[in-house]
């Protein structure tokens, strides 16, 4: 049975607003876009000028937010996801290969790369959002899982 997800229309536009302005100064400080998965790499596997000490303070960023908001607001952040190990671990892997494969992830993409008026990203983007679809109406519909 499908878990039907809470709109919340400020906490959303709050939280997307934070996204741009994040991004936004990411680029103007260090000339580097958002992409998680670029920014995963310069850390995995850092060049000779890929700062991955700035890549870490990045994805620290990121696993501390959840924390950070339920210190200042008192309210746990909630979150469902799927149990099926197998089926996460099948996911991820091809979340990774779209994401080398498209040449960025959807953050680089979706909201860097649409921001500048790039034709690549927008044609990354609407194969990811199309995938995305069609993968939750397979997984709900047609296989019957999911959360």
């Amino acid at each position: 049975m499908a878990v039907a997800t809470e709109f919340t229309a400020l906490a959303s536009s709050v939280g997307g607003a934070l996204i741009g302005v994040s991004a936004v100064l990411l680029l103007y400080s260090n000339g580097r876009i958002a992409g998680i998965s670029g920014i995963v790499k310069r850390l995995i596997a850092p060049a000779a000028d890929s700062k991955p000490a700035q890549a870490l303070a990045f994805i620290i960023g990121l696993i501390s937010a959840p924390f950070v908001w339920t210190a200042v607001t008192g309210h746990a952040v909630t979150q469902s996801v799927s149990t099926n190990i197998p089926l996460a671990a099948i996911a991820g892997l091809l979340v990774g290969f779209g994401a080398v494969l498209g040449g960025g992830c959807t953050s680089g993409h979706g909201v860097c790369g649409l921001s500048r008026f790039s034709k690549r990203s927008l044609a990354a983007t609407i194969i990811f959002m199309a995938v995305a679809v069609l993968t939750v109406f397979v997984v709900r519909h047609i296989i019957g899982g999911g959360p």
